[in-house]
């Protein structure tokens, strides 16, 4: 199978480069779906979903495309068992409940260049909210084996208590243990689905 061309790969769409129409579906190697939020008001605390699976419906329209992703809940992994233990439990994701934490585009509300501005509808222990993304295309390329790559990295900040995750312990010092804040970080790469 001969290598297409990289200027065969992308289309101008507004004055940018962008992929052809087509559906791509996640890469899980080579994604990842992260957050971060603040331990005791001053740490950074990252984690992220380890089984992750999507796909990116890339329209004529660009503002049109649509992409979805499910995440396992039970694969969220920040380092230390005892605190993914906790993050699964009926306190935070409650996995035996809400088996999925799943997210999909409602609109795409405006872009510069590359970068998009997405509200997308999050899922999380079966509450269901709308969040805002900035969503950057980061290039399309081919793979070794003749396959077509797109990637992506989205970022946003959701209130962790919109999802009713409230369990919280309060510092004699003032504040809290754990952030309401929490700060999402996506890194995906898709491949074209096969016409």
């Amino acid at each position: 199978m001969s290598t297409p061309q990289s200027a065969t790969l992308t289309r101008t769409w507004n004055g940018v480069e962008l992929p052809h129409p087509g559906r791509y579906v996640v890469d899980p190697a080579h994604t990842s779906v992260g957050f971060v939020a603040r331990h005791l008001m001053v740490t950074k605390v990252r984690g992220r979903f380890a089984d992750v699976t999507g796909s990116i419906t890339v329209a004529e329209d660009a503002t049109a495309t649509v992409a979805e992703a499910t995440m396992q809940a039970a694969s969220i992994t920040t380092g230390n068992d005892d605190r993914d233990t906790h993050l699964r439990s009926a306190d935070f994701l409650d996995v035996e409940q809400h088996p999925t934490v799943d997210f999909r585009t409602l609109r795409i509300t405006g872009h510069r260049g590359r970068s998009f501005d997405v509200v997308g509808e999050l899922t999380i222990a079966g509450v269901t909210r709308e969040v805002p993304l900035s969503v950057e295309v980061d290039g399309i390329t081919t793979d070794p084996w003749g396959g077509e790559r797109l990637a992506v990295t989205a970022t946003g900040e959701i209130d962790r208590e919109d999802f009713g995750l409230t369990w919280n312990v309060a510092l004699e010092s003032g504040g809290w243990l754990v952030s309401r804040k929490v700060t999402l970080e996506i890194e995906a790469q898709a491949v074209r689905e096969a016409s």
